[in-house]
Protein backbone atom coordinates (compact mmCIF):
# COMPACT_ATOMS: atom_id res chain seq x y z
CA UNK A 1 0.00 0.00 0.00
CA UNK A 2 2.63 2.36 1.05
CA UNK A 3 4.78 3.59 -1.33
CA UNK A 4 8.34 5.33 -0.97
CA UNK A 5 7.51 8.40 -1.88
CA UNK A 6 4.45 8.71 0.66
CA UNK A 7 7.47 6.99 2.79
CA UNK A 8 9.35 10.55 2.19
CA UNK A 9 6.93 12.51 2.61
CA UNK A 10 5.56 11.13 6.28
CA UNK A 11 9.48 12.13 7.32
CA UNK A 12 9.70 15.21 5.64
CA UNK A 13 6.47 16.46 7.88
CA UNK A 14 8.41 14.71 11.15
CA UNK A 15 11.59 16.73 10.45
CA UNK A 16 9.59 20.05 9.68
CA UNK A 17 7.73 19.66 13.33
CA UNK A 18 11.00 18.57 14.88
CA UNK A 19 12.39 21.74 16.72
CA UNK A 20 15.49 20.11 18.25
CA UNK A 21 19.61 19.79 16.95
CA UNK A 22 21.00 16.52 16.04
CA UNK A 23 22.38 16.21 19.85
CA UNK A 24 18.93 16.30 21.15
CA UNK A 25 16.65 13.55 21.96
CA UNK A 26 13.87 12.84 18.70
CA UNK A 27 12.72 9.68 20.08
CA UNK A 28 9.30 10.95 20.65
CA UNK A 29 9.16 12.22 17.04
CA UNK A 30 10.55 8.87 15.56
CA UNK A 31 7.57 7.11 17.17
CA UNK A 32 5.11 10.07 15.88
CA UNK A 33 6.62 9.26 12.63
CA UNK A 34 5.81 5.86 12.45
CA UNK A 35 2.19 5.90 14.34
CA UNK A 36 1.71 8.81 11.61
CA UNK A 37 2.64 5.98 9.02
CA UNK A 38 0.94 3.25 10.72
CA UNK A 39 -2.65 5.41 10.76
CA UNK A 40 -2.80 5.53 7.15
CA UNK A 41 -3.94 1.76 7.26
CA UNK A 42 -6.56 2.76 9.88
CA UNK A 43 -7.68 5.21 7.03
CA UNK A 44 -7.83 2.58 4.38
CA UNK A 45 -10.01 0.03 7.05
CA UNK A 46 -12.28 2.88 7.47
CA UNK A 47 -13.00 3.56 3.64
CA UNK A 48 -13.49 0.17 2.97
CA UNK A 49 -15.97 -0.37 5.81
CA UNK A 50 -17.80 2.68 4.62
CA UNK A 51 -18.81 0.22 1.09
CA UNK A 52 -20.25 -2.11 3.97
CA UNK A 53 -22.22 0.37 5.59
CA UNK A 54 -23.26 1.65 2.81
CA UNK A 55 -25.02 -2.00 1.71
CA UNK A 56 -26.45 -2.04 5.53
CA UNK A 57 -27.94 1.14 4.86
CA UNK A 58 -29.18 0.08 1.58
CA UNK A 59 -30.66 -3.15 2.96
CA UNK A 60 -32.51 -1.04 5.95
CA UNK A 61 -33.94 0.72 3.99
CA UNK A 62 -35.89 -1.86 2.04
CA UNK A 63 -36.74 -3.54 5.19
CA UNK A 64 -38.55 -0.28 6.44
CA UNK A 65 -39.92 0.23 2.93
CA UNK A 66 -41.71 -3.50 3.51
CA UNK A 67 -43.05 -2.77 6.71
CA UNK A 68 -44.45 0.64 6.00
CA UNK A 69 -48.17 0.54 7.01
CA UNK A 70 -49.48 2.03 3.09
CA UNK A 71 -46.82 -0.46 1.48
CA UNK A 72 -46.40 0.34 -2.63
CA UNK A 73 -46.09 -3.15 -4.80
CA UNK A 74 -43.05 -2.04 -5.08
CA UNK A 75 -42.10 -1.56 -1.48
CA UNK A 76 -43.16 -5.10 -0.93
CA UNK A 77 -41.48 -6.91 -3.82
CA UNK A 78 -38.19 -4.44 -4.17
CA UNK A 79 -35.29 -4.47 -6.50
CA UNK A 80 -32.56 -6.15 -4.28
CA UNK A 81 -30.10 -5.30 -6.84
CA UNK A 82 -27.34 -2.83 -5.42
CA UNK A 83 -27.94 -4.83 -1.76
CA UNK A 84 -26.78 -8.19 -3.24
CA UNK A 85 -24.28 -6.76 -5.15
CA UNK A 86 -21.69 -9.54 -4.96
CA UNK A 87 -18.45 -7.50 -4.22
CA UNK A 88 -20.13 -5.59 -1.39
CA UNK A 89 -21.12 -9.54 0.01
CA UNK A 90 -17.97 -10.31 -0.43
CA UNK A 91 -16.54 -7.20 1.52
CA UNK A 92 -19.36 -7.55 3.82
CA UNK A 93 -18.65 -11.64 5.07
CA UNK A 94 -14.75 -11.18 4.46
CA UNK A 95 -13.59 -12.99 7.84
CA UNK A 96 -9.62 -11.30 7.59
CA UNK A 97 -11.31 -7.84 7.27
CA UNK A 98 -13.98 -8.00 10.12
CA UNK A 99 -10.91 -9.04 12.09
CA UNK A 100 -8.67 -6.12 11.18
CA UNK A 101 -11.65 -3.25 11.87
CA UNK A 102 -12.01 -4.92 14.69
CA UNK A 103 -8.46 -5.01 15.83
CA UNK A 104 -8.54 -1.59 14.89
CA UNK A 105 -11.51 -0.83 16.32
CA UNK A 106 -12.82 1.27 13.34
CA UNK A 107 -16.10 1.96 14.84
CA UNK A 108 -16.68 5.90 13.28
CA UNK A 109 -19.96 5.14 11.35
CA UNK A 110 -21.54 3.53 14.28
CA UNK A 111 -20.73 7.10 15.83
CA UNK A 112 -20.98 9.03 12.59
CA UNK A 113 -24.05 7.10 10.78
CA UNK A 114 -25.37 10.24 9.03
CA UNK A 115 -21.94 10.79 6.59
CA UNK A 116 -23.37 6.69 5.81
CA UNK A 117 -26.47 8.39 5.14
CA UNK A 118 -24.99 11.43 2.72
CA UNK A 119 -23.10 8.88 0.51
CA UNK A 120 -25.70 6.45 0.42
CA UNK A 121 -28.15 9.28 -0.88
CA UNK A 122 -25.30 10.37 -3.27
CA UNK A 123 -25.43 7.12 -4.46
CA UNK A 124 -28.78 7.02 -5.11
CA UNK A 125 -29.52 9.40 -6.69
CA UNK A 126 -26.83 9.31 -9.27
CA UNK A 127 -27.28 8.34 -13.07
CA UNK A 128 -24.66 5.65 -12.24
CA UNK A 129 -27.50 3.64 -9.52
CA UNK A 130 -30.24 4.10 -11.72
CA UNK A 131 -28.40 2.96 -14.85
CA UNK A 132 -27.57 0.15 -12.84
CA UNK A 133 -30.77 -0.76 -11.27
CA UNK A 134 -32.59 -0.78 -14.56
CA UNK A 135 -32.81 -5.11 -14.32
CA UNK A 136 -32.66 -7.22 -11.34
CA UNK A 137 -30.16 -9.49 -12.24
CA UNK A 138 -26.10 -8.84 -12.95
CA UNK A 139 -23.01 -11.07 -13.24
CA UNK A 140 -19.75 -10.34 -11.01
CA UNK A 141 -18.43 -8.42 -13.58
CA UNK A 142 -21.17 -5.43 -13.54
CA UNK A 143 -21.43 -5.95 -10.05
CA UNK A 144 -17.87 -5.40 -9.38
CA UNK A 145 -17.69 -2.24 -12.14
CA UNK A 146 -20.41 -0.41 -10.58
CA UNK A 147 -18.81 -0.69 -7.32
CA UNK A 148 -15.46 0.97 -8.44
CA UNK A 149 -17.51 3.92 -10.40
CA UNK A 150 -19.42 4.23 -7.29
CA UNK A 151 -15.82 5.07 -5.10
CA UNK A 152 -13.98 6.72 -8.03
CA UNK A 153 -16.98 8.94 -8.90
CA UNK A 154 -19.03 9.50 -6.12
CA UNK A 155 -17.52 8.55 -3.11
CA UNK A 156 -13.35 9.55 -3.79
CA UNK A 157 -14.48 12.58 -4.59
CA UNK A 158 -17.97 13.27 -2.28
CA UNK A 159 -16.73 16.74 -0.08
CA UNK A 160 -18.51 16.51 3.19
CA UNK A 161 -16.68 12.77 3.51
CA UNK A 162 -13.35 14.80 2.70
CA UNK A 163 -14.24 17.59 5.22
CA UNK A 164 -15.07 14.84 8.08
CA UNK A 165 -11.78 13.04 7.22
CA UNK A 166 -9.95 16.26 7.75
CA UNK A 167 -11.31 17.17 11.27
CA UNK A 168 -11.14 12.95 12.37
CA UNK A 169 -6.86 13.46 11.47
CA UNK A 170 -5.31 16.14 9.69
CA UNK A 171 -2.48 13.34 8.58
CA UNK A 172 -5.11 11.78 6.62
CA UNK A 173 -5.19 14.54 3.86
CA UNK A 174 -2.15 13.29 2.61
CA UNK A 175 -2.28 9.45 2.69
CA UNK A 176 -5.90 9.72 1.23
CA UNK A 177 -4.91 9.69 -2.48
CA UNK A 178 -2.39 6.98 -1.73
CA UNK A 179 -5.46 4.82 0.23
CA UNK A 180 -7.91 6.06 -2.78
CA UNK A 181 -5.30 4.54 -5.64
CA UNK A 182 -5.18 1.42 -3.61
CA UNK A 183 -8.70 1.08 -2.84
CA UNK A 184 -9.31 0.80 -6.39
CA UNK A 185 -7.02 -1.17 -7.07
CA UNK A 186 -8.02 -3.71 -5.27
CA UNK A 187 -11.69 -3.47 -6.15
CA UNK A 188 -11.10 -3.21 -9.65
CA UNK A 189 -9.06 -6.35 -9.67
CA UNK A 190 -10.81 -8.46 -7.39
CA UNK A 191 -12.21 -11.86 -8.30
CA UNK A 192 -14.88 -13.92 -6.64
CA UNK A 193 -12.24 -16.51 -5.82
CA UNK A 194 -9.81 -13.54 -3.77
CA UNK A 195 -8.40 -15.19 -1.23
CA UNK A 196 -9.80 -14.03 2.05
CA UNK A 197 -6.56 -12.01 2.73
CA UNK A 198 -6.82 -9.92 -0.51
CA UNK A 199 -8.85 -7.18 1.00
CA UNK A 200 -6.04 -6.41 4.18
CA UNK A 201 -3.19 -5.64 1.76
CA UNK A 202 -0.10 -4.98 4.31
CA UNK A 203 0.76 -1.64 4.64
CA UNK A 204 4.62 -1.69 3.61
CA UNK A 205 6.06 -3.89 0.95
CA UNK A 206 8.62 -5.13 2.92
CA UNK A 207 10.75 -4.73 5.78
CA UNK A 208 12.91 -2.68 3.89
CA UNK A 209 10.92 0.08 3.41
CA UNK A 210 9.75 0.70 7.22
CA UNK A 211 13.51 0.70 7.75
CA UNK A 212 14.26 2.68 5.35
CA UNK A 213 11.26 5.42 6.95
CA UNK A 214 13.48 5.44 10.64
CA UNK A 215 16.95 5.15 8.63
CA UNK A 216 15.99 8.41 6.43
CA UNK A 217 14.81 10.28 9.89
CA UNK A 218 17.15 9.56 12.32
CA UNK A 219 20.44 9.91 9.25
CA UNK A 220 19.07 13.14 8.46
CA UNK A 221 18.87 14.83 12.18
CA UNK A 222 21.88 13.64 13.56
CA UNK A 223 23.93 14.65 10.26
CA UNK A 224 21.84 18.65 10.29
CA UNK A 225 25.01 20.25 10.96
CA UNK A 226 26.90 18.70 8.06
CA UNK A 227 23.62 18.83 5.57
CA UNK A 228 23.11 22.06 6.58
CA UNK A 229 26.57 23.24 6.07
CA UNK A 230 26.69 21.89 2.17
CA UNK A 231 23.33 23.55 2.05
CA UNK A 232 24.71 27.58 3.32
CA UNK A 233 27.90 26.57 0.42
CA UNK A 234 25.66 26.03 -2.45
CA UNK A 235 23.02 29.20 -1.14
CA UNK A 236 25.39 31.49 -0.25
CA UNK A 237 23.78 34.10 -2.77
CA UNK A 238 20.68 33.64 -1.58
CA UNK A 239 18.88 34.99 1.49
CA UNK A 240 18.75 32.54 4.05
CA UNK A 241 15.02 33.63 5.43
CA UNK A 242 13.61 33.60 1.78
CA UNK A 243 14.41 29.84 1.61
CA UNK A 244 11.25 28.08 2.28
CA UNK A 245 11.38 26.16 5.57
CA UNK A 246 9.79 22.76 3.51
CA UNK A 247 12.94 23.45 0.45
CA UNK A 248 15.06 23.38 3.61
CA UNK A 249 13.83 20.04 4.80
CA UNK A 250 13.42 18.39 1.38
CA UNK A 251 17.71 19.52 0.47
CA UNK A 252 18.64 18.37 4.09
CA UNK A 253 16.76 14.60 2.92
CA UNK A 254 17.85 14.73 -0.34
CA UNK A 255 21.48 15.24 0.20
CA UNK A 256 21.03 12.55 3.39
CA UNK A 257 20.06 10.03 0.91
CA UNK A 258 22.22 10.90 -2.11
CA UNK A 259 25.49 10.11 0.94
CA UNK A 260 23.91 7.31 2.56
CA UNK A 261 21.26 5.93 1.22
CA UNK A 262 23.95 3.54 -1.79
CA UNK A 263 21.13 1.46 -3.46
CA UNK A 264 19.14 4.26 -4.34
CA UNK A 265 19.85 5.25 -7.76
CA UNK A 266 21.02 9.02 -8.27
CA UNK A 267 17.67 10.36 -10.66
CA UNK A 268 15.82 8.57 -8.49
CA UNK A 269 16.44 10.39 -5.27
CA UNK A 270 16.46 13.93 -7.16
CA UNK A 271 12.96 13.23 -8.81
CA UNK A 272 11.17 12.22 -5.89
CA UNK A 273 12.46 15.40 -3.98
CA UNK A 274 11.11 17.58 -6.66
CA UNK A 275 8.08 16.17 -7.00
CA UNK A 276 7.05 16.37 -3.42
CA UNK A 277 8.11 19.78 -3.22
CA UNK A 278 6.31 20.70 -6.35
CA UNK A 279 2.87 19.39 -4.38
CA UNK A 280 4.19 21.24 -0.70
CA UNK A 281 6.37 23.60 -1.14
CA UNK A 282 6.55 26.88 -3.59
CA UNK A 283 6.01 27.27 -7.49
CA UNK A 284 9.29 27.99 -7.63
CA UNK A 285 11.11 25.28 -5.07
CA UNK A 286 11.29 22.54 -7.72
CA UNK A 287 14.06 24.69 -9.57
CA UNK A 288 15.76 26.20 -6.50
CA UNK A 289 16.40 22.47 -5.43
CA UNK A 290 17.07 20.70 -8.74
CA UNK A 291 19.58 23.65 -8.96
CA UNK A 292 21.23 22.40 -6.16
CA UNK A 293 21.46 18.86 -6.21
CA UNK A 294 22.48 19.16 -9.65
CA UNK A 295 25.52 21.22 -8.41
CA UNK A 296 26.50 18.67 -5.39
CA UNK A 297 26.23 15.38 -7.44
CA UNK A 298 28.56 17.17 -9.93
CA UNK A 299 31.18 17.64 -7.22
CA UNK A 300 30.20 13.86 -5.72
CA UNK A 301 31.08 12.57 -8.65
CA UNK A 302 34.21 14.58 -9.54
CA UNK A 303 35.33 13.88 -5.55
CA UNK A 304 34.99 10.18 -5.68
CA UNK A 305 32.52 10.73 -2.59
CA UNK A 306 29.16 9.65 -4.40
CA UNK A 307 29.42 5.49 -3.78
CA UNK A 308 26.43 3.41 -5.52
CA UNK A 309 26.41 0.21 -5.38
CA UNK A 310 25.01 -1.79 -8.43
CA UNK A 311 24.94 -0.70 -12.19
CA UNK A 312 22.92 2.01 -13.40
CA UNK A 313 22.51 4.01 -10.25
CA UNK A 314 24.60 7.23 -11.10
Amino acid sequence: MLNRRHIRVKVMQTLYAFKGSEGDDFTSNQKFLLFSIDNMYNLYLLLISLLIEVQKRAEDDLDKKQKKHLATPEDKDPNRKFVNNELLQILKENNSLKHQIETHKVTDWELDSEYVDVVFKAITASDLYKEYMQSRVSDFKEDKDFIVDVYKDIIAPNEKLYDYIEDKNLTWLDDLPTVNTTLLKLLRKSKVTSSDSYFTPKLYKDQEDKQFAVDLFKKTILNQVALNEEIALKTQNWDKDRIANVDFVLLQMAICELKNFSSIPVKVTINEYLEIAKEYSTPKSSIFINGILDKLVKEYETDGTLNKLGRGLM
